[in-house]
Formats: structure tokens, C-alpha cells, sequence
């Protein structure tokens, strides 16, 4: 017992004698464990752990980015899913209609960490998204999510005017009318490019949340290719409201045609490409029913065109009602029926000395058929000196009575 005090009391001696030493400052040799050089196995071999133990993390937690988040709603269609995965990689990644049908198509980054749609997604549809994330340790794990899009009632289309393929005369704005209301104006300007072969710059007038005219500063310059195209497709019109359509229209100007009315004069001159081609008595609107001034466009035009003088609001007794009759060679100028056409037999003396219509354009027969097929939809009439106010701009086509600064306001 003696001899075991003494071995212990000396080595408690000794420990103490060294720190001792170390505490003063002197120079001594410390040991290490022989355990603290050596790696565990289990985290060097193989790389496995990825919780905190005696050695740092080998592998670290995989982080997970899924676009749209598990669950949502209301998805905007335009949106491209996608799975991002950082410290580990994405594979096998189903995206398919809840109800069936062929999975999209997507891409995967080089580096394997992120997968993306490549096919758009459709309305009012539910979506199933499984996939497999691996970390750095080779572990699988699958996932799956859902989504829902925009519901149908959430849609929002346009037409536009003119038409694809169409050739119009040089004084046509183009007109968009929307589905439903654009609150983002700005985001759907955006969306649409207008280009002219002709390089004129254009301006956009909202008439209505719903309604946009489109033209450049002056008339379009002869023969002009013009495409306006449309990338709607996702773009949030406010409201909750969604475009559903990409698309391009492209349409042509042939010269610049304009005819001069003066009611002063008692003519029509008609210039193609500022060179005068042609001119013509007429008779316009009588006092009670004065012609409007200012520039209007052709609407559409038809060899027979049956009028009413109920359309105008006159009914039988009424001072300048006239029974349904049919006009020849009319060209619509407004929406209320104000036309250039062939002056009805009766008023073939007016022509030329004064006026006796209810606001028209009338033109003798031989007049009135070479304007017919001379001029075509778009091209522009001006009038002049009637004394009655211009054409309203949603009364046909009388954008070209806005001032430019005030047309391009918003």
C-alpha cells in the first residue's frame, strides 16, 4: 500500500511540477493524445455524415428550390416551373396534367443542380411534379408537389385591327380591343412592338381600359409593312387577369390617298401620294345636318348599302325623314352614317351648288363610282369649312384629329 501512495503521489508530483513549469514561462514538451491525430473512420472513409460529430460535417444538407411552391394557385401559366438544388443534384423530373396527358418537356443546367420547363403550361390546370434530389453522398430522395393555373375565368385575350395579311390605306391606326380591362397599361405596351418598314415611330391612345388606338405621327408612308406583335401570353393585366396569347399581325398601306372636301368650293380634290388625281362636285350636309370637319378614315365600303333614317333617330313625320332606301358606291366614314356616296337622282342638281344631304358626302354617278374604286378602307377624307365640329375620334376613325402631343399621352 505504501508503495502504490508513493507511485501515484509521484505522478501527481510530476503533472503538477510540469504546469507549473509551463505557467512560469519555462520551456517544456506537451504531448498529445495518440487519438487526436487520427481521423475516424467512419467520417473519412466514407463520407456519409451529415449531422455534427467529433470531425466537421463531410456532407452538407441539400437545400431545395421549387417554383411554383406545393400547393399553389392561381399559377401564371407563362411561369417556368423549375427545381434548384444546391449542395446536391436534380434528376427524373415528371411534370404532367393531374388529369393525364404528355409530360413537359424541360432542361437541366450542366452542373445537374437545376431542371427548367421548356413547354409553357396551359389554363385551369392541375399540375403533379415529382422528382429526385441526390446529395453529395449519392442519397436519393423523391418528392412530389402539385399546382393549380389561372382559371379560365382569369383569361384575357385581344383582337386587333387590321387583320393579318391585310392591305389598308395609309390613314388606318390600328386598334386593339381587350377581353377585359388592362389596369397595367404600361406592362402590356411593353408586351407589343409595332415596326414599320418605314421606320415611323408610333403612339399608343387608350380610348377605354379596354380600347387602344396605335399610329404614327403622320399618315403611314406609302406601301409600309406593318407588324405588331404581341407577347401577351402571362402578362398581368391587373385584376387578376391574364393574357393568353402570343401573336404577330402584319398588314400593308398602299399610297397615301386623301381626298379634300371643301364646302366652300363646293369640290372634292383627291391627291394619290400628294399629286392631285382627281376632282368632283358635291353636295354636303344641309344647315339642319352639317357635314363634320376634320379628318375621317374609310370604314368599309359597299356597292349596295341600304340606309334608314330611323339609324339617325327620324321617324315617319319627323322634318327629313325618308323612307329605307338603297345608295350606291358608299363609303362609311362614322359609325353614325355619315358616307361619301353617289348622290341620290333627286339631288343630282345640288351637286356642286349646294348642299342637301343629312350630313354625307353625295358625288354625281360617274364621280362616285371612280371614288369607289379608287379609294379603299384606310384612306383618309378630310373636310373642310362646313362649320361644324370635327369627327370624333370613336365616331369611325378620327384619331388624326388629336393633336400628336396630346395623342401620345396616356
Amino acid at each position: 500500500m505504501t508503495e502504490i501512495s508513493n507511485r501515484k503521489t509521484g505522478k501527481i508530483i510530476a503533472v503538477v511540477a510540469m504546469c507549473a513549469a509551463v505557467a512560469a514561462g519555462g520551456i517544456g514538451v506537451a504531448t498529445a493524445p495518440s487519438w487526436a491525430g487520427q481521423a475516424i473512420a467512419s467520417e473519412s472513409a466514407s463520407p456519409v455524415r451529415n449531422t455534427p460529430g467529433l470531425a466537421a460535417p463531410v456532407v452538407k444538407a441539400v437545400e431545395l428550390g421549387v417554383t411554383p411552391t406545393d400547393g399553389a394557385q392561381g399559377v401564371n401559366p407563362a411561369a417556368a416551373p423549375s427545381v434548384k438544388a444546391i449542395n446536391g443534384q436534380v434528376k427524373d423530373v415528371v411534370l404532367v396534367p393531374a388529369e393525364g396527358g404528355t409530360p413537359l418537356k424541360g432542361s437541366v443546367s450542366a452542373d445537374g443542380t437545376t431542371w427548367t420547363t421548356v413547354d409553357p403550361l396551359t389554363f385551369n390546370t392541375a399540375y403533379n411534379y415529382s422528382f429526385t434530389i441526390v446529395d453529395e453522398a449519392g442519397r436519393e430522395t423523391k418528392k412530389t408537389q402539385t399546382f393549380t393555373t389561372v382559371a379560365k375565368a382569369n383569361e384575357a385575350d385581344a383582337a386587333v385591327y387590321p387583320q393579318n395579311g391585310a392591305t389598308v390605306g395609309s390613314g388606318q391606326p390600328i386598334e386593339i380591343v381587350f377581353s377585359e380591362p388592362v389596369i397595367n397599361k404600361e406592362a402590356v405596351e411593353k408586351a407589343v412592338t409595332v415596326k414599320a418598314s418605314s421606320g415611323q415611330a408610333v403612339a399608343w391612345h387608350w380610348y377605354s381600359d379596354q380600347r387602344v388606338r396605335i399610329r404614327p405621327e403622320t399618315f403611314w408612308a406609302s406601301n409600309s409593312q406593318v407588324s405588331v406583335d404581341l407577347k401577351l401570353f402571362g402578362v398581368d393585366f391587373g385584376n387578376g387577369m391574364i393574357g393568353n396569347f402570343d401573336s404577330t399581325v402584319s398588314f400593308s398601306t398602299g399610297p397615301q390617298r386623301l381626298a379634300v372636301v371643301d364646302d366652300i368650293t363646293k369640290t372634292m380634290k383627291v391627291y394619290f401620294d400628294g399629286q392631285l388625281v382627281k376632282t368632283a362636285p358635291v353636295t354636303l350636309g344641309d344647315p339642319e345636318w352639317l357635314s363634320p370637319t376634320g379628318y375621317a378614315v374609310i370604314m368599309e365600303q359597299e356597292r349596295h348599302s341600304k340606309f334608314n333614317a330611323g339609324s339617325i333617330g327620324l321617324k315617319p313625320g319627323d322634318k327629313g325623314y325618308y323612307p329605307p332606301l338603297t345608295v350606291e358606291y358608299a363609303n362609311r366614314l362614322t359609325s353614325s352614317g355619315v358616307y361619301v356616296h353617289q348622290a341620290l337622282e333627286s339631288a343630282w342638281g345640288a351637286v356642286g351648288r349646294y348642299n342637301v344631304s343629312h350630313g354625307c358626302v353625295g358625288l354625281l354617278p360617274a364621280d362616285a363610282a371612280w371614288f369607289f374604286n379608287n379609294m379603299k378602307s384606310g384612306d383618309v377624307v378630310q373636310t373642310l369649312n362646313t362649320g361644324a365640329p370635327a369627327v370624333e375620334p370613336l365616331e369611325g376613325y378620327g384619331d388624326w384629329n388629336i393633336p400628336w402631343a396630346q395623342y401620345a399621352k396616356r
